[in-house]
């Protein structure tokens, strides 16, 4: 005779089918993500699940992540130092080259110091989360990326969403939060999955107005726009007008982390509040050493800045030259084709992938619902003769009629 039900198994029973219910919706709605495996080749060569193809949706824009002095900076501290920091940087975690890459940090930005945090992620979630607070308000724009809205809503503020096109309802809101403790302005520099730049002298004249502050995430800009590669805010001359800047180093350049750059107060404040920099297992000292050999080439050859800027420009026009359209305002590498379907923007995906091009399908909930697009990511790893070879299969796919 058997004996009684287990109540936990049936719990578990019920688990798996809405787990299994979830993930059958999100395949018939072309949502459903799966895992590859991804081997980077020198260039811009990668292999996809055993396939060779080139690679437009990597984000290492000036294609130093395989620099050589990149690689034979970390495979010195590697052996020096070994693989893990093994503690967190308030305990035993920073090192002397997680001391000389915020120096260098500090330097490159023009500020007096810098604070490294494990993850670009980790950066916005934890400076923004610091900053602001339950008697604030804090304005975040519609479009940012999740790491800065997730750092918004865990701040505890009231939370205010705009968009960076409509300004004026920005402008209206701003002035209604005025009996607010502090009011703080949080924006992309380089929105990524849009390709075009926050409005930033505009956003700084308004919260110069309405005693704001702006926090800006340069994650997308750093090493992309301005002379010296410094991002947006050095591209529209704001360095000493925004108050808080936030950049990354696994973008352009190559490595991995994030960091906030700015006065000491600022940087000590975030050292000691900061919980996703608090509580994190440092950065490895061999990827502090690639980072700052990533940032010495690039104060020795900031023309890489205008090279990738020519490079992007160039592709743009081929695309246009064979009616393809990119997304209106987008700028720089990043090149979205809004197809709007998020299964039909998959199978155009699938298709650049048998002609041999790896592209990014951007589905919900990376974008909103009806903007499936491909994202297509330009680096100096690519020749301009392939960059037009990618247009000519852009428009064959696209022009075809069986779509």
């Amino acid at each position: 005779m058997s004996g009684p039900a287990d109540p936990r198994r049936g719990r578990t029973s019920h688990l798996n089918e809405w787990l299994a219910d979830n993930l059958a919706q999100r395949a018939a709605e072309g949502l459903l993500r799966s895992r590859r495996q991804f081997r980077p080749f020198s260039g811009d060569c990668c292999e996809v699940d055993g396939q060779r193809v080139r690679n437009f949706a990597s984000n290492d824009y000036l294609n130093l992540a395989r620099h050589p002095r990149v690689i034979a900076a970390a495979q010195t501290v590697l052996a020096a130092a070994g693989v893990g920091a093994t503690a967190s940087a308030l305990v035993c975690g920073r090192t002397v080259w997680h001391e000389r890459l915020e120096q260098a940090l500090a330097e490159w930005e023009g500020t007096a110091a810098a604070v490294l945090f494990p993850t670009g992620l980790a950066a916005n979630l934890g400076t923004v989360s610091a900053l602001v607070g339950p008697d604030d308000v804090v304005y975040c724009d519609r479009f940012n990326h999740a790491s800065l809205v997730d750092g918004c809503r865990l701040s505890g503020a009231r939370l205010r969403v705009y968009r960076h096109d409509r300004l004026e309802a920005l402008e209206r809101d701003l002035r209604k939060g005025a009996a607010a403790r502090r009011r703080w302005i949080v924006t992309d520099a380089v929105f990524s999955m849009e390709g075009d730049l926050a409005p930033l002298p505009e956003l700084c004249g308004l919260a110069e107005r309405f005693d704001a502050g702006v926090i800006v995430d340069e994650a997308h800009a750093t090493g992309v726009f301005g002379a010296q590669g410094r991002g947006v805010c050095e591209h529209f001359g704001l360095l000493d007008r925004v108050a808080v800047r936030i950049g990354t180093l696994s973008k352009a350049l190559g490595a991995m982390g994030g960091f906030v750059c700015g006065p000491q107060t600022l940087i000590d404040y975030l050292w000691n509040t900061a919980r996703s920099q608090m509580y994190s297992t440092a950065l490895p000292p061999a990827i502090c050493a690639a980072a700052l050999e990533a940032v010495i080439i690039l104060r020795e050859t900031p023309e890489l800045v205008r090279m990738l800027s020519a490079r992007a420009a160039e592709f743009r026009a081929a695309l246009r030259s064979r009616g393809v359209e990119p997304l209106a305002g987008s700028q720089g590498p990043i090149v979205p084709i809004v197809l709007g379907d998020a299964a039909h923007t998959v199978a155009i995906a699938a298709d650049l992938a048998a002609r041999g091009y790896w592209v990014g399908a951007i589905r919900p909930p990376t974008v909103p619902r009806g903007t499936s697009r491909l994202r297509i990511s330009i680096s100096l790893a690519h020749a301009p003769t392939t960059l037009m070879e990618l247009a000519d299969a852009l428009a064959e796919v696209l022009h075809s009629p069986r779509r």
